[in-house]
């Protein structure tokens, strides 16, 4: 049986991993659920034993994969606090943030095996959560777009400049209009604590859409 440890080097890049394909899966979801593409370019596909829509949109599934590579560095060092989705009208301004807060807790050991069962029960909630989250938002209004941005600790975002994962996909500093949405609701979908991550999922909803 392997162990892990938090001092273990790849004990981050296992995190990010598991994270950075959940983030993939759960992206594509909001994307169908919440209708910001047409329905006929998501096919259905298993993950984590439950049925999920993804993208067959090569240009969007290929940003969606360079974000999270460029993500994912952050994710292993334990410098991004959130992840976020923001779909936004057709002037730009955001409709819905959904926010994926992020931290690693404090770990002594944890044998592999038990690590991705656990975790992979875990991500299954979150992903039914969202497969049901239009229950409780409001329609939104047509010609939405997307971005992702992450909000990283302090110490991070000065060396961000630096750290150009891919060429011609570099950080930039996020819009303020993206980043703030006025007295919007706050709608908790899901949260979790295991032993390798802590994450909540909830949403901020803009109170008119229209």
């Amino acid at each position: 049986m392997t162990t892990l440890t938090r001092q273990d080097l790849n004990f981050g890049q296992v995190v990010a991993d598991i994270l950075c394909e959940f983030l993939e899966v759960a992206i594509h979801l909001i994307l169908y659920v919440r209708e910001v593409y047409p329905s006929g370019i998501f096919q259905k596909r298993k993950k984590y034993n439950v049925p999920v829509q993804m993208s067959c949109h090569p240009e969007l599934n290929q940003y969606i994969q360079d974000t999270l590579h460029c993500i994912k560095p952050l994710i292993e060092k334990n410098d991004a606090e959130k992840v976020v989705v923001v779909i936004m009208d057709k002037e730009h301004h955001p409709v819905e943030r959904f926010v994926f807060e992020i931290s690693q807790p404090p770990l002594l050991s944890i044998s592999a095996e038990t690590l991705l069962s656990h975790v992979e029960q875990l991500l299954r909630a979150f992903i039914l959560k969202i497969s049901v989250c239009d229950a409780v938002l409001n329609n939104n209004p047509p010609g939405c777009s997307f971005t992702v941005l992450v909000h990283t600790r302090e110490a991070a975002t000065r060396n961000m400049e630096k750290v150009q994962v891919i060429k011609d996909f570099p950080w930039i500093v996020a819009d303020e209009q993206e980043v703030h949405m006025k007295e919007p609701r706050l709608i908790p979908l899901k949260s979790m604590t295991s032993d390798i991550v802590k994450m909540q999922l909830y949403v901020e909803e803009r109170a008119q859409k229209t």
